[in-house]
């Protein structure tokens, strides 16, 4: 028996956007996953303490990412913390994210400043 396509494939790159007002927005998806799994595959230390929470650390050190469900911040509305620190070490700036974000909005968020290649504002 010989099964044939009566329509071609097409890969999802190739599939037509759907309408601003058919799409489904990120709502949910409140574990780690996607962003340990970005951050694994950059080469990054990754590790989950007994409390559940999770640490990662960017090749150069200079990078923290932590995902911490079971701490006090997260009882305020800070689930994500990402830290960047200067070559010398001080604090460079911050950011938190709180638990209403979806994690893949927060791996997006990171792999933007994965693939910026240099420090410096093109806008400077």
């Amino acid at each position: 028996m010989t099964l044939t396509a009566t329509t071609p494939f097409r890969p999802l790159a190739e599939l037509p956007p759907p309408a601003l007002s058919e799409r489904e927005w990120l709502l949910e998806c409140h574990c780690a996953r996607p962003v340990t799994d970005l951050l694994k595959d950059q080469g990054w230390d990754v590790v989950a303490d007994l409390d559940c929470n999770v640490h990662c650390s960017s090749p150069d050190r200079r990078v923290y990412v932590g995902f911490l469900p079971e701490s006090r911040e997260a009882a305020r509305g800070e689930l994500w913390h990402i830290h960047v620190t200067d070559k010398d070490g001080s604090a460079a700036w911050r950011q938190t994210v709180g638990p209403d974000t979806p994690a893949q909005a927060v791996a997006g968020f990171l792999g933007a400043l994965i693939a910026s290649p240099t420090h410096y504002c093109t806008c400077i």
